[in-house]
């Protein structure tokens, strides 16, 4: 694994893809979990005057979050004048590590926060968190039962720094409601780029087909990212910062990159895709609305398709990510982990903090979080809890993500990028997309956009050395 360097100050970057560099204290190096804190002692809650509260910051919304408000009721409950957790929404993703940046600065943080995977390396590096390998290691937890491939992410130098939570890959989803009706297979969902723009072309009502669209995505790059993996390039060098280094240049301009972006401009042009923008609300909405053939989603959202199929009187596919052609890597998983805040917190708040973590691992957590929202369970025993065997009999559709994590091997390629400027790369990603889409030369614009960001990853890990 990546050799992890945490000095004691760091780059906050800003939200845009600019990058304006902030400093935030961070507790200083040395050994990866050492060096950020240890566990406090198993008993720690029992000393403690009162009900202990958690603040728990997170991105969930819509079917989500009311999913998550459940599980934290259930586990209140459970823990009724003992401890108390307060869920707090706090945004999307980048909302939340932005005011978590904010927070580490005037030392408020949150006992606990969902940071999204691409800020792995920026928490480490923050010093403001426990990892959540001191724990695991006070009281032999055992981890035998969470997903290899999935804690493999947020696995640095053997610690396992965060809890994995809400964990996604991206799928295809499809209405095979106008399959039918544009005279294709509504049983075989399409597996490769080439096929997934011929039945674009099929569906469109530019070509007589029953479909505004026949394909439609959000201008987001975590699909960039996923085209990359699943043909086993590389997003960042070297190795993806996976073999014992940190990540010095990013590769998005790469062959499979322009190949990508080229075939998604392509549909477009000629008048088979629609152009939603960037937000991912719009391009789920539109998809829900059953005018669309196609669209690339995260597995998260598949409790709210399914419900919206449901409502509009289509049926839901869902099939594989599609693929420049057949191989036998895969995308990367998703979504994001929970973290522990170290500094400010007492000892019971952490243990508390734990307490619930372990909750949320659980195999019948785990079964009630993946029938609720369609992320994929952390847990393997959860796959055996009879409401997931049972949910997965009714809907199918749920079982494509389990068989495309099963089917990804955990190489650096599937792993993703580990930088602590993975967050700006994104974004800078998405402008190259869009610019793309606008008429734009796909290599040019990802080119403009690698190197615009030479700069900011060298300055990243010059502030962490």
């Amino acid at each position: 694994m990546r050799t992890t360097t945490r000095g004691r100050r760091l780059p906050m970057m800003a939200a845009g893809a600019a990058g304006l560099a902030l400093v935030l204290s961070a507790c200083g190096g040395g050994s990866s979990t050492g060096g950020a804190g240890e566990a406090p002692a198993a008993d720690a809650l029992e000393s403690a005057d009162g009900v202990t509260t958690v603040n728990f910051w997170h991105s969930m919304d819509g079917t989500n979050g009311e999913t998550l408000g459940k599980l934290i009721d259930e586990f209140n409950a459970a823990n009724e004048g003992k401890i108390e957790v307060k869920g707090v929404y706090q945004g999307d993703y980048d909302s939340t590590i932005t005011k978590y940046k904010a927070a580490v600065q005037s030392n408020s943080t949150p006992s606990m926060v969902q940071i999204y995977d691409i800020g792995t390396q920026f928490m480490i590096d923050s010093g403001a968190v426990l990892p959540t390998q001191a724990f695991i290691d006070r009281d032999e937890y055992d981890v035998s039962d969470l997903q290899p491939n999935i804690a493999g992410y947020y696995t640095i130098d053997e610690d396992l720094w965060s809890m994995p939570f809400n964990t996604s890959m991206p799928v295809l989803y499809y209405n095979k409601t106008l399959f039918e009706a544009a005279g294709l297979d509504p049983e075989t969902a399409p597996e490769t780029l080439d096929e997934v723009g011929e039945a674009a072309a099929a569906l469109s009502k530019k070509n007589g087909g029953p479909a505004e669209f026949g394909f439609n995505a959000a201008i987001y790059g975590w699909l960039l990212e996923q085209e990359i993996a699943a043909n086993g390039a590389l997003y960042c060098s070297p190795d993806n910062g996976r073999s014992g280094e940190r990540a010095s240049d990013y590769s998005f301009n790469n062959d499979t990159a322009v190949e990508f972006v080229d075939w998604w401009k392509g549909l477009v042009a000629d008048g088979v895709a629609g152009n939603t923008g960037r937000a991912t609300a719009d391009a789920q909405n539109a998809f829900k609305s059953g005018t669309i053939g196609m669209t690339l989603e995260s597995t998260g959202a598949l409790g709210g398709m399914q419900k919206a199929a449901e409502e509009q009187g289509f049926e839901l596919g869902v099939g594989f990510y599609p693929k420049i052609e057949q191989n036998d890597s895969g995308p990367i998983i998703g979504g994001a982990s929970l973290w522990i805040s170290g500094e400010g917190h007492s000892d019971a708040e952490k243990e508390a903090t734990w307490q619930f973590m372990q909750f949320l691992a659980e195999p019948a957590t785990q079964a009630t979080w993946h029938t609720g929202t369609g992320y994929f369970p952390i847990s393997k025993a959860a796959l055996d809890e009879p409401e997931d065997v049972a949910w997965r009999e009714q809907y199918p559709q749920f079982d494509v993500a389990v068989q495309q994590l099963e089917a990804t091997e955990l190489t650096a390629a599937t792993q993703g990028c580990a930088a602590g400027s993975m967050p700006q790369a994104r974004k800078a990603a998405e402008d190259a997309l869009e610019g793309a889409l606008l008429g734009g030369d796909s290599k040019t614009e990802l080119t403009k956009s690698v190197d615009a960001l030479k700069t900011e990853i060298e300055n990243y890990n010059n502030s962490v050395q």
